[in-house]
């Protein structure tokens, strides 16, 4: 129910309270003579009607013919309904033409509007300075209340209450106590699972008494998951299936890792794995069995400090190993609640949320979520595990908080305009969009509209018909779909911008501002600076170049890798991230370019293109190779150059005959050498979205002389796109992978 004041500022009704207004309306109700327009004439001009003096109405409406105004009363009745139940714009937590505010003086710096001052966001409740802590707020409010869901194939969501599982995380951190590990944040506990409840409790028993997680995950490769297990010196694993227990045997038994001791499986086991951990000297116990061992011993909880490390995340997407990015309390609990602190006045997470998890628990943008859901007592559903069941999972668990990666929403996106063949359905569903986004435009989002009921309602049943919140992260996205998607789905969607080593996000959406094209704002947990590229012709006082990060959720360095950490953070404690900014007018910030030879695919994954071109230059029929990726395209596409010594001589043996130049546009030839390409791709061990999908055959080779090589023979990557932009647009408006 509004107040007073909240009533008069959104009828835009001059000075009457709410309960005025409503008096008013009982007296006209009684009144039942077509005299709208005398009542109108007296009241003000031009028929707008305005409301002077409350006893002037009154005392007009009194000396009216009771039996001669029926139509007035319905009149007022309709005017009450529509100003209760008109949309209201999202109002902005700060001026949308000044996002943020330059440090010192310095627009090349800035920190969040939101801030009164230059100190930066630590903490949003008093009592949420850790992540043990913010899953603790969760339990005071919610108690017996849902928390972690789940669901057999076909079947209804079955919930474990915030009490349960803080007994399961004690009793699990128990459990590993009375097997000898230390509840300090130097006892390191590997977790191999995919998403699931138990993934939750295994991460809370180790913050409840002080342990750090360090996540694997299959998609690292072998050789990557034997350096984390040495690097971090892991000797115990909770994992969730026997197959990944027996990958884990395999790489002791070749005394690859031989610190590792105990596994902790979630899944039952047949007793050949065990006889096979006992010959290799690795125990594997049962994650029931450790848990009832902790009830049987239990510990009182040894709470971390916000200064204590929480996770090792290890980030794949680098040429050589990984890195062992270190996020302590302090930093989830900064990054958390600067989204909190943004998102009050629109989005204020409540008990009754639920949000679906599906995206990889060992990366951050994952865990985030899940800690800004704990927080306020929200509920977690876990997918089954099998991504073809996504969308039944989403249907049935009906969720009002979707994270997701750019890649779904583009399959969203393609699936709508796909659905509509005739010319004139799509006309009306232009029509319709266009009429959501002048409403977004005005700051009004929402899915009761004429258009929603008529033709959107059945995509957002779709995603399960309750969403109220879609955050877009780890890559970015078309402005096009963003824009298309906020006026169909009819919920708030925002887009952030992070890497694991500021925790997850440093920039997002400003409520109420829906354009696109841009990344948001710094959180109040960030400064964001961006540096000189002069390489590039980047200049910070243009308000471009290399964005750099300063604040609470910067990360503390790369476990035991000193050369790696100097070269991410600088002496100054800026995180330089390799990518490209440029600030905005109204103080946001676009992301225009990656200083490293290294991007994102719109799935998230990141590619080092010169690692792929080294594999495929061992094709014979090629002198050089050119691997480009789009972070709004799923997959990549090459542009090669043959070598004339032996090219013809090669499609001879294919049994195409031809000169150089015809072989260079002949498709088969293409379709050969794509063929060597993933031949070639496979046997080095690129993975799928590492090989290229389409190709173009160019006939000049790339040289000093044509401004595509530099003097010391390396290639000249923006130039290099900049000339094939054409031949780049045609593969991708081609290609359907």
């Amino acid at each position: 129910m509004l107040d007073s004041a909240e009533f008069r500022d959104a009828s835009g009704l001059g000075g009457f309270t709410s309960s005025e207004y409503f008096d008013i309306l009982a007296l006209l109700c009684e009144i039942s003579s077509m005299q709208i327009q005398e009542l109108l004439k007296s009241l003000g001009a031009q028929g707008s009607l305005r409301f002077p003096d409350f006893e002037e109405i009154r005392k007009y409406v009194h000396s009216l013919s009771t039996s001669s105004l029926i139509g007035l009363g319905a009149f007022a009745t309709l005017t009450a309904y529509w100003l209760a139940t008109r949309p209201r714009p999202i109002r902005a937590p700060c001026d949308l033409e000044h996002q943020s505010v330059p440090v010192q003086g310095d627009p090349s710096c800035r920190r969040s509007a939101l801030l009164k001052d230059e100190t930066l966001l630590d903490f949003y409740y008093k009592d949420t300075k850790t992540a043990y802590e913010m899953f603790q707020r969760g339990l005071q409010i919610s108690g017996e209340g849902p928390c972690l869901g789940f669901r057999k194939p076909k079947g209804p969501y079955e919930w474990i209450s915030y009490k349960e599982v803080s007994d399961q995380a004690e009793f699990l951190g128990s459990g590993l106590l009375h097997r000898g590990c230390l509840p300090s944040p130097d006892q390191f506990i590997g977790v191999f699972a995919q998403n699931r409840p138990e993934w939750v409790v295994a991460e809370l028993a180790c913050y409840t008494y002080s342990m750090t997680v360090v996540p694997l995950y299959d998609t690292l490769g072998e050789e990557a998951m034997v350096h984390i297990l040495n690097i971090a010196e892991i000797s115990m694993v909770i994992c969730d299936k026997p197959e990944k227990a027996g990958t884990l045997l395999t790489n002791v038994e070749q005394s690859l890792t031989p610190g590792l001791k105990t596994i902790i499986l979630m899944n039952s086991c047949d007793a050949a794995l065990l006889e096979r951990g006992r010959n290799c000297g690795v125990e594997i116990l049962q994650f029931r069995d450790i848990m009832e061992q902790g009830r049987q011993n239990h510990k009182a909880p040894v709470p971390p400090r916000p200064e204590d490390l929480a996770v090792v995340c290890f980030t794949s997407g680098t040429t050589g190993k990984p890195k062992g990015a270190m996020i302590t309390h302090g930093n989830i609990a900064s990054n958390t609640s600067s989204v909190i602190k943004i998102l009050e006045g629109s989005f204020v997470i409540r008990q009754e949320d639920v949000t679906i998890s599906y995206l990889p628990l060992a990366h951050m943008f994952e865990r985030m979520i899940q800690v800004s859901m704990f927080c306020h007592g929200a509920r977690v559903g876990f997918y089954q595990g099998d991504i073809q069941l996504l969308m039944d999972d989403i249907k049935t668990l009906k969720p009002t908080f979707f994270p997701v990666v750019p890649r779904l929403l583009n399959r969203i996106y393609d699936k709508i305009l796909g659905s509509v063949a005739s010319p004139l359905r799509r006309a009306v569903l232009q029509y319709a969009v266009r009429w959501k986004q002048a409403e977004l435009s005005s700051g009004i989002v929402r899915n009761n509209s004429f258009w929603d009921l008529l033709l959107f309602n059945r995509i957002q049943a779709s995603l399960g018909g309750n969403l109220r919140f879609i955050l877009t992260a780890s890559a970015p996205i078309s402005p096009s779909v963003l824009t298309f998607l906020r006026a169909v789905l009819g919920c708030l969607i925002f887009e952030g911008y992070g890497q694991t080593e500021c925790t997850a996000g440093c920039t997002f959406s400003m409520p109420g501002d829906w354009t696109a094209g841009h990344v948001g704002a710094p959180l109040p947990c960030a400064l964001v600076k961006v540096v000189d590229i002069e390489e590039m012709n980047y200049l910070a006082s243009n308000g471009e170049g290399e964005i750099c990060i300063k604040g609470p959720s910067v990360f503390q360095g790369y476990l035991k890798d000193a050369e790696k950490t100097s070269e991410a953070l600088d002496s100054q404690g800026w995180l330089h991230t390799g990518d490209v900014g440029k600030w905005l007018p109204n103080g946001a910030l676009k992301i225009i370019d990656r200083k490293k030879h290294m991007f994102k695919l719109s799935q998230g994954e990141y590619i080092a293109p010169e690692k792929i071109e080294n594999v495929y230059l061992r094709s014979a029929a090629l002198l050089q190779v050119f691997v480009h990726g789009d972070s709004l395209q799923s997959h990549l596409i090459g542009i090669v150059v043959p070598d004339p010594e032996v090219f013809t001589g090669w499609a001879q043996e294919k049994g195409i005959v031809g000169s150089y130049d015809e072989l260079c546009r002949n498709q088969e030839v293409k379709k050969a050498i794509l063929e060597d390409l993933t031949r070639l791709g496979k046997e080095a061990g690129l993975k799928s979205f590492e090989q290229v999908k389409d190709l173009y055959v160019h006939p000049e080779m790339f040289s000093i002389c044509n401004g595509l090589l530099t003097p010391t023979m390396k290639a000249r990557r923006a130039d290099i796109r900049k000339r094939f932009q054409g031949q780049i647009s045609r593969l991708y408006s081609k290609s359907a992978f």
